[in-house]
């Protein structure tokens, strides 16, 4: 059996119990040891073998696991975060199908949840936007032409763009190119979320390159956009779910 699951964004205590627990079980594990932090690796057994994927192909990472199953010993495959964002986790799923080799997945705290935490934001504010959009930058990687960079900006809604710290530029070129944002929209950059070394920039669009220069944060750093980041409570509107005006179903209007 291969058990798929999310590290969480870099603190060791944001794994959740059932894959700490899954960890300890492990016969083996295979990290994605580019991102994971080290610590969790004290969960395992002393007799549990490790294998960083980080030096490794998808067809070696899943000759391991044929191996692996072969002697009956369980699997933990461990990604960073939560494994359905970026993680590559649907051609291992699928190989597996192919071989008969059963798996499943468990759920893990994304870094664009730690980054949100690291700057006490809120995605969705009443008033403000009500829609998170995740994506990222086309690089090396490219992504499908409705979805280059520009094209999501035009929403205007809040924004979490992942790997692409490393073309800030580029990032703020096309951000202003959607229309909806402005140049003093803000921003902020999160290095490596809720890890002992994280450190966040406060900025705006059009600082959102230098910004990244002088502080040195060219990788491992989340891009997030939008008016949620605004400080100060006069931009917002107060959420209808504690307004004692607001009936809900579990309780009355007060007034």
């Amino acid at each position: 059996m291969v058990h798929i699951v999310g590290a969480g964004s870099g603190a060791p205590d944001l794994i959740t119990l059932r894959g700490a627990e899954l960890l300890r079980k492990a016969q083996v594990v295979i990290y994605a040891g580019s991102l994971v932090n080290p610590s969790l690796l004290g969960l395992c057994g002393p007799d549990c073998r490790l294998y960083n994927s980080a030096h490794l192909t998808l067809e070696e990472v899943l000759e391991v696991i044929r191996q692996a199953t072969e002697q009956n010993q369980d699997v933990v495959r461990l990604h960073t975060g939560d494994p359905c964002l970026f993680g590559a986790i649907r051609e291992q799923t699928d190989a597996l199908d192919a071989l008969g080799i059963g798996w499943d997945v468990t759920p893990g705290v994304s870094s664009f949840c730690g980054a949100a935490a690291a700057l006490g934001a809120e995605y969705t504010l009443p008033g403000v936007s009500q829609s998170l959009i995740i994506t990222r930058l086309a690089g090396r990687t490219p992504v499908p032409e409705r979805e280059q960079l520009a094209a999501m900006a035009s929403h205007g809604a809040s924004m979490a763009i992942f790997l692409s710290s490393g073309m800030l530029p580029e990032v703020a070129r096309q951000l202003l190119a959607g229309g909806a944002y402005t140049a003093d929209t803000p921003a902020a950059l999160v290095y490596k979320a809720t890890w002992p070394e994280e450190r966040i920039c406060r900025c705006t669009i059009g600082t959102l390159a230098q910004s990244g220069e002088e502080a040195g944060i060219h990788s491992t750093a989340l891009v997030l956009v939008g008016e949620f980041l605004r400080q100060g409570s006069a931009h917002y509107d107060r959420s209808k779910l504690y307004d004692p005006g607001f009936t809900t179903g579990f309780r009355e209007a007060t007034r």
